[in-house]
């Protein structure tokens, strides 16, 4: 909620869209989005919106794994030096989402002032309800896919999911969690896996427990005092990050386009569906 000038509490609605055209994402990213558009450079828009340079690669990686197709492309070098651009997909989101985001704040404030009409212990009721309702992840990885096997037995549900036509995820939940998520073949289900769950590996030939192998290639490596963010591409173009050790990142010799392997155990990937 903000406060108007009249002093009384007034409902700002967060957009969340999902429509064919693909997931659209929050306004922040949509500002960001923006900003490439008018600015043809990264690093610039990042500070008009203003995010890290980090935050804004971090929230085009997301847009890229929930977007159908790609949001922005890049270009390097040539007359007039390299850049980064909206496509126009991207254009036609930015469209979408700022047309929709006025009707529907338009009828978050006709439900804002029935709430000044009602009682004030009315209010005070639904807040804690409002607050949850705006839940968000601490995941770094957040993945769409499509429902294309389920195999339950009395306890359990192996989900797998196709990201796309080259990549495969599996996860395992309880059978009541499968219940309760409405699990069915077909079905458009989110992938959350926090980073610190995701080992790398670079040997072909490994073999572990784990059911998900996802190869790609480092696409950033972005390395603190105490651990390293790796970023894959994968085939079909989403990313996946893993928080490694320093001494891990040494000893398996990774750089920037160099082939890796995501390796993360089905347990640890949460499944999330809308509606």
């Amino acid at each position: 909620m903000s406060t108007p000038r009249n002093g009384l509490p007034r409902l700002v609605g967060t957009l969340s869209v999902n429509t064919a055209l693909g997931a659209a994402p929050g306004d922040t990213r949509i500002r960001l989005l923006e900003a490439i558009g008018r600015y043809g450079s990264i690093s610039k828009a990042a500070k008009s919106v203003p995010l890290s340079y980090k935050a804004a690669w971090d929230a085009l990686d997301a847009l890229n794994n929930l977007a159908d197709a790609p949001l922005v492309e890049s270009s390097v070098g040539g007359r007039h030096g390299g850049g980064t651009h909206l496509t126009d997909y991207g254009r036609r989101l930015i469209a979408l989402y700022r047309a929709v985001e006025q009707e529907y704040q338009a009828a978050v404030d006709r439900v804002s002032r029935g709430l000044d009409e009602s009682a004030t212990g009315e209010q005070r009721e639904f807040q804690p309800l409002l607050k949850r309702m705006s839940m968000r992840t601490s995941a770094r990885n957040q993945l769409v896919g499509t429902l294309i096997s389920l195999n339950m037995d009395e306890m359990s549900a192996e989900v797998e999911l196709r990201l796309d036509d080259r990549t495969r995820l599996v996860a395992i939940v309880t059978r009541d969690s499968a219940a309760a998520l409405e699990l069915k073949p077909g079905s458009e289900v989110l992938a959350l896996v926090k980073a610190s769950s995701v080992m790398l590996a670079t040997d072909p030939g490994l073999r572990t427990s784990a059911l998900n192998h996802l190869w790609g290639q480092v696409s950033r490596i972005h390395e603190g005092p105490v651990a390293a963010e790796v970023t894959l591409v994968l085939p079909g173009g989403r990313t996946l990050t893993a928080v490694i050790t320093p001494e891990s990142l040494g000893r398996l010799d990774l750089l920037p386009g160099r082939a890796a392997c995501a390796v993360f155990q089905a347990s640890n990937v949460i499944l999330v569906t809308v509606g």
